[in-house]
C-alpha cells in the first residue's frame, strides 16, 4: 500500500514539475521547447492538463464574463458545439502537422507536436482567466483595453507555437512558417474529407431509412 501511495505522490510531483515548466517555456521559448522534447522536462500528461485548461477557459470566458463583454444568444448557444471546434482544430494540427513534416525531415514525433502545441497554449489561460474578474472592473468604454490583453494573448501563443516548431523539428524560422502554413492546408483539407465522410453517411442512413419506411408503407 505505502509502495503505491509513494507511486502515486511521485507522479503527481512529476506532472506538477512538468506544469511548471510551462512557465518557463513561454518566456525562454527556444531552451524551453528544445529541452521540453529533447531533455524530457516536459509530459503528455502536463500538456493535456493545459489543454483541458484551455478549452475549460474558452467555457467560463463564456459563461462568467461580465454581459457588455460576452453576450451570447442563450436560446441558441450550444456548449458542445463551442468546444467542439477548438478540439477539433487542436487534434487536426497536430496529425496534419506530423504528417507533413515526417515529408518535410522534420524530427518531430506525434508526441511531441501534441505536447509542444500544448504548452504553447499556456499565455491564452494565464491572461484570459483574470479577464474574465476584469471583466466586472473595466467598463464598456475600455472594451479597447480588453482586446488588447485578448489579442495579446493569441498572438503569444503562436509566437510559441512557431518557435516550438523550429525546436522540435529542427527547422529555421522560415521552414518552420512554411511547414505551418501548409499544416494549416492539410487541415482544410482533412476537415474537407471528415465533413464529406459524414455528409454520406448522413445521407446514406437517411436513404436507407426512407426505403424503409416506404417498403413498410407498401407491404403493411
Amino acid at each position: 500500500m505505502n509502495t503505491k501511495t509513494e507511486i502515486y505522490k511521485s507522479k503527481l510531483r512529476h506532472l506538477g514539475k512538468t506544469l511548471r515548466y510551462s512557465l518557463y517555456v513561454i518566456l525562454h521559448p527556444f531552451d524551453g521547447f528544445w529541452d521540453l522534447t529533447h531533455e524530457k522536462r516536459g509530459s503528455l500528461g502536463a500538456a493535456t492538463v493545459i489543454f483541458l485548461m484551455f478549452i475549460l477557459t474558452q467555457i467560463w470566458t463564456w459563461t462568467y464574463s461580465a454581459f457588455p463583454f460576452y453576450f451570447p444568444q442563450w436560446e441558441y448557444f450550444n456548449l458542445f458545439m463551442e468546444i467542439l471546434p477548438s478540439a477539433v482544430l487542436f487534434l487536426v494540427w497536430c496529425i496534419a502537422n506530423w504528417s507533413l513534416t515526417t515529408l518535410m525531415d522534420g524530427k518531430g514525433k506525434l508526441s511531441h507536436i501534441y505536447m509542444a502545441t500544448a504548452y504553447a497554449l499556456t499565455p491564452y489561460v494565464l491572461i484570459r482567466i483574470p479577464l474574465i474578474f476584469l471583466t466586472y472592473i473595466f467598463s464598456y468604454d475600455e472594451y479597447t483595453y480588453y482586446s488588447v490583453f485578448a489579442n495579446l494573448s493569441t498572438l503569444w501563443c503562436v509566437i510559441l507555437l512557431l518557435a516550438a516548431m523550429m525546436m522540435i523539428h529542427d527547422y529555421t524560422a522560415g521552414k518552420a512558417i512554411f511547414s505551418s502554413l501548409l499544416t494549416i492546408v492539410a487541415m482544410m483539407i482533412i476537415i474537407f474529407i471528415i465533413v464529406m465522410f459524414f455528409s454520406l453517411i448522413t445521407q446514406s442512413i437517411g436513404y436507407f431509412v426512407a426505403l424503409y419506411k416506404e417498403a413498410t408503407f407498401r407491404l403493411f
